[in-house]
């Protein structure tokens, strides 16, 4: 019988917990679950936000999510996993970052929460209570984690450009009033 240390249940908590509450979150997002808007609604609202086009920005969200979240969960390819998770949070946090930081106030404390945990267990690895331990690491190599958390960072930067520039050129074309009535 194998003798598991703290580090190893710490791990599995943390895969458990932030991989279930992502994998929920994705779920909203692709299949209208526990409240969600589904494809169609999440589109919607993603294009409002200037996340274009909103069908896709929102497939890509919900299967960062739910297939990150999934795969964290299990302990699976833990840092291509945890790279879509952070992913998918930077571009949340994007979005409520004008409302500061605590989410209290619509900030984006959970998104960064969410995220960074999810970064840190794709750098940290999944602990031995994983399907990547069972399986030799074949899907948890070192060299991925860099490359997994780089191509991440680039896709992200690029989509968060991408929208801010939507955002600013749409605050563009509004006029504020010179005089309050």
């Amino acid at each position: 019988m194998t003798c598991y240390d703290r580090r190893d249940v710490g791990l599995l908590l943390l895969r458990l917990g932030t991989g279930g509450v992502l994998a929920a979150h994705g779920a909203q997002k692709l299949l209208g679950w526990f409240g969600g808007g589904g494809i169609a609604g999440t589109g919607q609202f993603m294009e409002s936000v200037g996340y274009a086009p909103g069908k896709q920005s929102a497939m890509a969200a919900g299967l960062a999510e739910a297939g990150g979240g999934t795969l964290l969960a299990l302990g699976l390819a833990t840092p291509a996993a945890g790279a879509a998770a952070a992913g998918a949070m930077a571009g949340a946090a994007a979005l409520h970052m004008p409302n500061g930081f605590f989410a209290q106030e619509g900030g984006y404390e959970y998104a960064a929460s969410l995220g960074l945990t999810a970064a840190g267990l794709a750098v940290t690895g999944p602990g031995r209570l994983s399907l990547d331990h069972a399986l030799g690491h074949v899907l948890d190599r070192g060299w991925m984690v860099p490359a997994a958390l780089g191509v991440t960072a680039a896709a992200t930067a690029v989509v968060i450009g991408a929208r801010n520039r939507r955002v600013q050129r749409a605050k563009e074309g509004e006029q504020e009033a010179l005089f309050e009535e």
